[in-house]
């Protein structure tokens, strides 16, 4: 796959130009809570405000946008655990275009309901994310259709980068930006557009420690596959992908690891401080301010809230763990 070209700031300029006709730019707010516990200013990306509840719709519309004419005739194909997923679905939706997803079996409910509600066909098919990419791409070279991997594809990274142009179109003056990773590809646009406007910005990435494959990568420096067993299931993949790492393997300035209970905890302190709701991924940014406090002081932080898509049954289990 080193034949996929990097996506660059002008790439991001023509995303956000392409999908500002569908999808409205996510608030950027203050919040004094997080300011006050992590002791920082504390800025909060809203992507849960979004149509599908996640950052990745931004990818999904600025890739289906440029589909050929005989690709959107004979449909598309993802792998995900929800939210790549229906990103993919809304855009095929949005762009007249046949839709399969290939989940998990035991993926998020409420985020297959939102897939196949948006009109995608939803294959329930292995034991985690890896095991559906596999029959994925499988039935993708079988029957022919547009297979869009949910980390190396320079038009979704570019679409996904978005969001970091919204923060910085907003608040120029970010020090820090803290991205949840699961492929990358959302860490992998941050980087893009904050090393381009701002090199003195640091940018890092937030993984689970239940499912450490693209934080073992990136420090590696050689692909490194891990076991996933975070309830988190948007940090969850078993396999690094080749075009984000090799971004943030050049742009990243760190990259670290939160608990299940962090992860857990911040889920709640955005519901009791914020009345946010989000989901696990959506809420690693928040553990890792908690965990990186002495780093952070006096500092303009912006935390991506990637996003909201949490089921009843996780959102039962967190608040009983409180």
């Amino acid at each position: 796959m080193t034949d996929l070209v990097e996506p660059v700031l002008p790439d991001v300029l023509a995303a956000a130009a392409r999908i500002r006709p569908h999808l409205s730019p996510t608030p950027l707010r203050r919040s004094p809570a997080a300011s006050e516990s992590v002791g920082a200013d504390v800025y909060l990306k809203h992507e849960f405000h979004l149509p599908t509840g996640a950052f990745k719709v931004r990818g999904g519309v600025n890739l289906v946008s440029q589909l050929s004419a005989k690709e959107r005739e004979v449909g598309v194909i993802a792998a995900s655990t929800g939210n790549h997923g229906q990103s993919v679905a809304y855009a095929a939706r949005l762009f007249g275009v046949k839709a399969i997803i290939c989940a998990p079996e035991n993926a998020n409910a409420a985020k297959v309901e939102a897939m196949r509600e948006l009109g995608a066909t939803v294959n329930l098919v292995g034991a985690d994310f890896d095991e559906a990419r596999e029959a994925c791409e499988r039935q993708a070279v079988a029957e022919g259709y547009r297979y869009i991997h949910s980390g190396n594809e320079p038009l979704l990274i570019a679409g996904v980068a978005t969001h970091t142009l919204e923060i910085l179109t907003e608040e120029p003056r970010i020090d820090v930006i803290i991205v949840p990773v699961g492929g990358g590809s959302g860490a992998a646009g941050a980087c893009i557009v904050a090393k381009t406007v701002n090199p003195r910005i640091a940018v890092i990435g937030v993984q689970a420690e239940k499912a450490p494959s693209a934080y073992l990568t990136w420090r590696s420096r050689k692909p490194v596959e891990a076991s996933t067993s975070t309830w988190a299931e948007g940090l969850a993949t078993r396999t690094p992908f080749e075009l984000p790492q090799r971004i943030i393997q050049r742009l990243l300035d760190d990259f670290v690891l939160v608990s299940e209970e962090a992860i857990s905890d911040a889920v709640r302190f955005l519901l009791a401080r914020n009345r946010i709701l989000v989901e696990g991924a959506g809420a690693a940014a928040l553990a890792a301010a908690f965990a990186l406090k002495d780093r952070l002081a006096n500092q303009r932080v912006a935390l991506i809230l990637t996003g909201g898509n949490i089921s009843t049954v996780q959102l039962k289990t967190v608040l009983d763990g409180a």
